[in-house]
């Protein structure tokens, strides 16, 4: 063999009993970190929750947490903004923040749509968000709803005096799709898109270093996450997601 297999293979150094439990184990298990490519969400979760998750020797397997070195942390962009930069943008101190989701999400037209967001803004609001599965459908194209909802956002802004936002959803089939679709976004002024969790680790990586780019903060809707960490036993637990995306460089997560 001309794999060094006593430096590359896993190392389970330490096996608990989960309480209350006779079947269940936590074991702590190390890798090597020069199994990973540098910077890359798609590579690390191939080894980590790729066909290990198949094996016929374990009947369910759940991934509880990860600790990162360091040197492999900074290898990736990470968040471009934080919380000090979103206040002084929305020049709000003191207190936390008020956003809400457009409801009904699916079948207002473009200028119903526009109406909601105005209102909302308008009675309080700070943000108002499109929802994860508004994309671009026959009753509102997303140009119509982007345009419609920043009319919105400005009308509010006016009403109330102070800044206002609306989280456009630009998640699409396509990254070219979604490039476009968040370049226009920018060009309307807004200040903030989101994309799903469903476009993949990938998608996700190449829209934040767009955002960093461009000056845009990024949220990420938590969609289809509990197909993998709802089950108690198997899957894996959303706060591992949640590192990943901000290894990403997502600026916030949907964590409701």
């Amino acid at each position: 063999l001309l794999t060094a297999c006593d430096l590359y293979r896993a190392k389970a150094y330490k096996v608990d009993a989960v309480p209350n439990t006779s079947d269940q184990y936590f074991a702590y298990i190390a890798y090597d970190i020069d199994l990973f490519e540098e910077g890359s969400i798609a590579n690390l979760t191939a080894s980590i929750i790729g066909n290990v998750f198949g094996f016929k020797a374990v009947k369910a397997l759940r991934l509880e947490d990860m600790r990162l070195p360091i040197a492999y942390l900074k290898t990736f962009q990470g968040p471009a903004t934080g919380t000090i930069v979103e206040r002084e943008r929305m020049d709000k101190f003191g207190r936390p923040f008020l956003g809400a989701t457009v409801k009904p999400k699916l079948g207002l037209s473009g200028k119903n749509y526009g109406r909601v967001v105005y209102e909302g803004l308008k009675g309080g609001l700070d943000f108002l968000k499109d929802d994860e599965n508004i994309n671009s459908q026959p009753f509102m194209r997303w140009r119509e709803r982007y345009l419609f909802s920043i009319e919105g956002v400005n009308r509010a802004q006016a009403a109330a005096g102070e800044i206002k936002g609306h989280y456009l959803n630009v998640t699409a089939a396509t990254m070219e799709d979604m490039y476009e679709r968040a370049e226009f976004a920018k060009e309307l002024g807004s200040i903030i898109c989101m994309i799903d969790l469903v476009v993949g680790y990938t998608a996700i990586q190449s829209m934040a270093i767009w955002a960093r780019k461009t000056d845009m903060i990024l949220h990420l809707h938590r969609a289809g996450n509990s197909t993998y960490s709802r089950q108690k036993i198997h899957g894996m637990n959303f706060r591992v997601i949640c590192k990943w995306m901000r290894m990403a460089g997502v600026d916030h997560i949907h964590a409701g």
